[in-house]
């Protein structure tokens, strides 16, 4: 591989690290602010100051509380697949690396 190839493989592997921490980041903030949202609702609160702790868990699924997650999480999904790509998990590719993988280890 001579230098300029190199050079190029070098930027498509950087820019494909970029592309991933910006999808993990992505997935971080939406885990933290949803689990925040979900206990600043009143409900949650009241839960944990009320002395009986009973709560009305039907109240729960109201859609004003599941839009948020919902919304981002179909947002967070195609962010995903632009970065993964779709079948990349389970693709030829990966096959053909776990087989080889596990012929290669000697407890097999």
């Amino acid at each position: 591989m001579n230098s300029r190839e190199q050079h190029s493989a070098y930027t498509k592997a950087k820019a494909r690290v970029q592309r991933e921490k910006g999808f993990y980041s992505h997935l971080i903030v939406y885990i933290i602010v949803n689990v925040i949202l979900l206990f600043l609702r009143n409900d949650v609160i009241d839960y944990f100051t009320m002395e009986n702790k009973s709560l009305d868990f039907k109240n729960w699924f109201d859609w004003n509380i599941l839009i948020t997650p919902f919304l981002w999480g179909i947002g967070l999904l195609f962010h995903g697949l632009s970065v993964f790509g779709k079948g990349t998990v389970f693709n030829k590719a990966w096959e053909e690396r776990k087989i080889k993988e596990y012929m290669d280890r000697d407890d097999f």
